[in-house]
């Protein structure tokens, strides 16, 4: 018999948003939190820039909004965009009471600039923040007696009342596996919030660690909620080539410093591609290293700070100092080889700014949400903020319901059937198709693409997803697996939003249509079957956030 477990909040996702939401609600409410792997193993951990707010005086919210929406190709919802930059500082002021430890200088934190900011807004720790604000978290939770965390637990899928056959949709759970034991788990809540991030492991170079496979929006979207904006994928300009350097990003704070990007002759060149040279949004500065690449068909360009004094440079980015020196690059004294990785994930879950989608009861937050406030390319260090800023609104959203009335205990679920799948001795198959599917994706859904690339990416995901379907059908499930259909089921979306955009809009660039039409518009796809929420939604809000509703 499988195992159920009841909680008011299931928490599926251990990063920012996921552990604000948690420690935001756990006053009130039993909540669990599942990470799939260890809780540092996610992309906060590794999150190396800062966070953008505006905590000067001589900044203004209206100028980060601006920003944002330049930036975002002016695909950016003016709503989730004033949302999100609004409650950026009471967001920080909530980090800073958890004791989150910002950097600070004489006239109080230090702010630094990123590409595609006006102004000096990134409140930072040292060249770690994520891992600084994780930790934090991270220690408030493991502390909070109405928390509970399960390690190496992955959702395989949402349960819905809708998939059991019962009046009044709403998401109830989730089928969970613990990988390190192989037993399957039913997590019962009346409230799930989605927070696992984005995608980005569906491309073979990326910045972000094995986990980026994009399990909330795959669930998401075969419990049936619409799904939005996939071809946005952002490529970081800035990642360590080095054949022993696995996803090791460099910074943007380090342009914003006034490090120089420069050929393998250690000639400028950023200043041919946009007049704001190195300190460009991520879109254009990636698409020119790309460029510069394939001309001279060079295998990396090199980012150059040893220009700055020895003693600003260990200051400043203490972390990469430290980590180019272990693979022998002393970047006080010579540029460092980088070449640009997928680093984000701009679509995702339509939701709105409280992180409810189209299921009641289901909320997303963090990367794995569209809300609008991206657009068509994330600003810099608006990552961070989102997540914890929609964190906190979803808690707030979620405190105004009567958790005691959404009770669904005495609902029953069916087990975790294994009656009919047995052990696979061909384990082989699964890392063969995860490399070639993100092989192809690299190849044909990359930083350019064009109408025939898409076409055949499409053509190779079909015949990748009957595959693993059918190896899914037959044997026990794994870790390994589940993030594989999970992965072949959202490189698929990005396909497909890919094929639907006839234009050239931020991080999306087609040498079919390379201009951008006068007109901006969301890429919205809905599940078959699609059907808006009953009497239980959210918040009618939803059916604004995008102007094409698309099958």
């Amino acid at each position: 018999m499988t195992e159920a477990k009841n909680y008011d909040v299931l928490v599926i996702g251990s990063g920012a948003a996921g552990l604000t939401v948690a420690l935001q609600l756990a006053d009130t409410a039993r909540i669990a939190v599942l990470s799939k792997s260890t809780l540092q193993a996610g992309s906060t951990w590794l999150a190396q820039g800062g966070i953008a707010a505006v905590l000067d005086p001589e900044d203004n919210c209206d100028s980060h909004i601006q920003d944002t929406w330049v930036a975002g190709a002016f695909l950016s919802k003016r709503p989730a965009i004033e949302h999100t930059i609004r409650n950026g500082p009471p967001a920080i002021q909530w980090l800073i009471q958890q004791g989150v430890p910002f950097t600070r200088d004489q006239q109080g934190y230090h702010l630094t600039r990123e590409g595609g900011h006006s102004h000096r807004r990134i409140i930072h720790a040292a060249d770690a923040t994520g891992r600084a604000v994780h930790d934090v978290l991270i220690r408030n939770t493991l502390t909070h007696e109405n928390i509970d965390i399960y390690e190496h637990h992955i959702a395989i899928d949402l349960i819905t009342r809708r998939k059991l056959g019962l009046a009044e949709n709403r998401c109830i759970g989730a089928y969970v596996l613990n990988h390190q034991t192989s037993h399957v788990s039913v997590f019962k809540a009346p409230t799930v919030i989605l927070a696992t991030g984005g995608a980005s492991k569906a491309y073979l170079y990326t910045s972000n660690n094995d986990g980026t496979t994009g399990d909330g929006i795959a669930m998401a979207w075969r419990a049936g909620c619409r799904i939005a904006n996939m071809e946005f994928n952002q490529f970081h300009p800035t990642c360590l080539y080095h054949p022993k350097a696995k996803s090791f990003l460099i910074t943007e704070a380090l342009r914003g410093e006034g490090g120089i990007l420069k050929l393998p002759d250690g000639s400028r060149f950023m200043h041919k591609f946009d007049t704001r040279e190195e300190l460009a949004p991520r879109d254009i500065v990636a698409r020119a290293i790309d460029h510069e690449m394939k001309r001279l068909g060079c295998d990396c360009v090199y980012l150059d700070i040893s220009h700055k004094s020895s003693s600003f440079i260990k200051e400043h980015f203490p972390t990469i100092y430290e980590r180019c020196l272990d693979f022998g690059i002393d970047i006080t004294r010579e540029p460092i080889p980088v070449v640009p990785a997928a680093h984000y994930t701009c679509g995702g879950i339509v939701s709105n700014e409280y992180g409810c989608t189209d299921i009641p009861g289901l909320y997303a937050i963090g990367e794995t949400a569209f809300t609008g406030l991206h657009g068509a390319n994330r600003l810099a260090s608006n990552s961070l903020l989102e997540c914890v800023v929609y964190g906190r609104s979803a808690a707030q959203h979620i405190s105004s319901l009567p958790l005691s009335q959404l009770n669904n205990t005495n609902i029953k679920i069916p087990d975790w059937d294994e009656s009919q799948v047995t052990d696979s001795d061909e384990d082989v198959i699964i890392s063969h198709n995860w490399d070639e599917l993100r092989r192809f994706m690299w190849d044909y859904v990359g930083i350019v693409r064009t109408t025939k690339r898409l076409e055949r990416a499409k053509h190779r995901i079909h015949l990748l997803k009957q595959e693993i379907a059918e190896y899914y059908s037959n044997y026990k499930i794994s870790r390994d697996l589940i993030e594989l259909r999970n992965l072949a089921t959202v490189a698929e979306l990005i396909i497909l939003c890919a094929m639907q955009r006839r234009e050239s809009r931020g991080l999306h660039f087609t040498k079919d249509y390379p201009e951008q039409t006068a007109e901006a518009s969301d890429t919205l796809i809905a599940p078959l079957n699609f059907a808006w929420p009953d009497s239980v939604r959210c918040d009618d809000t939803l059916k604004k956030l995008s102007n094409d509703e698309t099958d």
